[in-house]
């Protein structure tokens, strides 16, 4: 048999399996639902990727999306898988218990776990009170405010949202306040995010979809090779999130977050190897509930990592914009963004727009057509995608 019909059965044979194994398992789940307060989100992708792109940044290259091509400019067809998985379990009225996880098939030579856990945590109160504790989301994206992190919007994040999936992943306790409904109040205390800000330094944004799940090593490009986004603490020291959000309910909102790792610099080594990252984010929405909804977000921080003799800080910047409109059972998105990193000679400044397709077919049959193209200082880039998406 010819090695490329091989290579697409294989293909083939790995994506049932995750599809399989993720049905399985939500029906296992569904039927706990049967008996007590229990939700299940589950989600089977698969995608045929065509992109025009240096080595992906998956692999060690400086590409910014998340499959490439063998050398720069040339072009590449790579077909993807995922599956997602998690559960809310509500036993009493003031105790949530969540968790999700990932598993995915995706083309050899990619650094980083097949599978692995995204989310877990516990929350503990009421509609106007709330702790959380455990491994979670920071509540700022404007884009993946769907089940399980995803998108109704696109298929690629935008680079601000690309970012936080693959370094942001707080480990600790968030308190949340909402005394009405157009007011909240959030502070949380976290570890295991120490080396937040390496990506960015060592190889700038990337466009991309994929989630870093915890304890995985991801790819860097030479020298430093690899990182591990969240894990264990390095320095037994305390990073800090603050946010504060005004909104009118089912119209319009506007958050300001503040976040800092507080990374004791110099006291560890790739892949552990802490960056002292701080940053700002504005987010805001409007007409989430409409059939045309506006949003985005605004990010501008900067990241130190020491060295023997001194220390190495890069400044970095960011913003989206996207409309969406909703007909039936289509929707329409277009994403206009810009990302920089360093300053002086140093800066790299890069823009790019998503143009997106999404036909509904029900609540479980998505199929998406998308289209990213990437311009700038830094590896420019295009990308067609084909999504076929089953939610159960």
């Amino acid at each position: 048999m010819h090695p490329s019909i091989i290579l697409k059965v294989s293909h083939y044979n790995e994506c049932m399996r995750i599809a399989f194994a993720a049905i399985l398992c939500g029906v296992t789940f569904q039927a706990l639902a049967q008996t007590s307060s229990f939700q299940v989100h589950a989600f089977v992708s698969g995608r045929a990727v065509r992109v025009t792109s240096e080595p992906s940044w998956t692999k060690g290259g400086f590409g910014k999306f998340d499959v490439g091509a063998k050398e720069t400019d040339d072009t590449n067809t790579e077909y993807l898988a995922t599956a997602q998985l998690g559960f809310d379990w509500k036993p009493v009225n003031w105790l949530l218990i969540h968790a999700d996880g990932i598993g995915r098939h995706e083309p050899s030579g990619v650094v980083g776990d097949n599978a692995g856990l995204v989310q877990a945590y516990v929350d503990v109160g009421t509609d106007k009170i709330r702790l959380r504790a455990g491994e979670f989301w920071l509540p700022t994206s404007r884009e993946n405010i769907d089940p399980l992190w995803t998108s109704p919007y696109t298929v690629t994040f935008s680079a601000l949202n690309s970012w936080i999936a693959q370094e942001v992943r707080p480990i600790g306790a968030d308190l949340q306040w909402s005394p009405n409904f157009y007011f909240t109040v959030g502070a949380t205390a976290f570890r295991g995010n120490d080396t937040m800000g390496t990506v960015l330094a060592e190889r700038g944004w990337v466009l991309g979809n994929r989630l870093s799940v915890y304890n995985e090593v991801i790819a860097l490009p030479p020298p430093d090779s690899v990182t591990k986004p969240f894990g264990s603490d390095l320095d037994n020291d305390n990073g800090y999130s603050a946010r504060l959000r005004f909104q009118m309910p089912e119209r319009a909102m506007i958050q300001v977050t503040r976040v800092e790792n507080r990374a004791q610099i110099g006291v560890g080594s790739p892949p552990e190897e802490p960056w002292k990252t701080k940053f700002d984010v504005v987010s805001a929405e409007a007409g989430s509930t409409s059939p045309t909804v506006v949003a985005g977000e605004w990010m501008k921080g900067d990241t130190t990592v020491g060295f023997k003799g001194g220390t190495f800080n890069v400044p970095f910047e960011t913003y989206y914009a996207l409309v969406s409109r909703k007909q039936g059972a289509e929707r329409y998105t277009a994403r206009f963004e810009k990302f920089e990193t360093g300053a002086g000679e140093q800066k790299k400044s890069n823009k790019a727009t998503t143009l997106a397709w999404i036909h509904e077919a029900n609540k479980a049959w998505r199929t998406a057509l998308e289209y990213v193209k990437i311009t700038g200082d830094d590896p420019r880039g295009s990308m067609l995608t084909l999504e076929f998406r089953f939610a159960y």
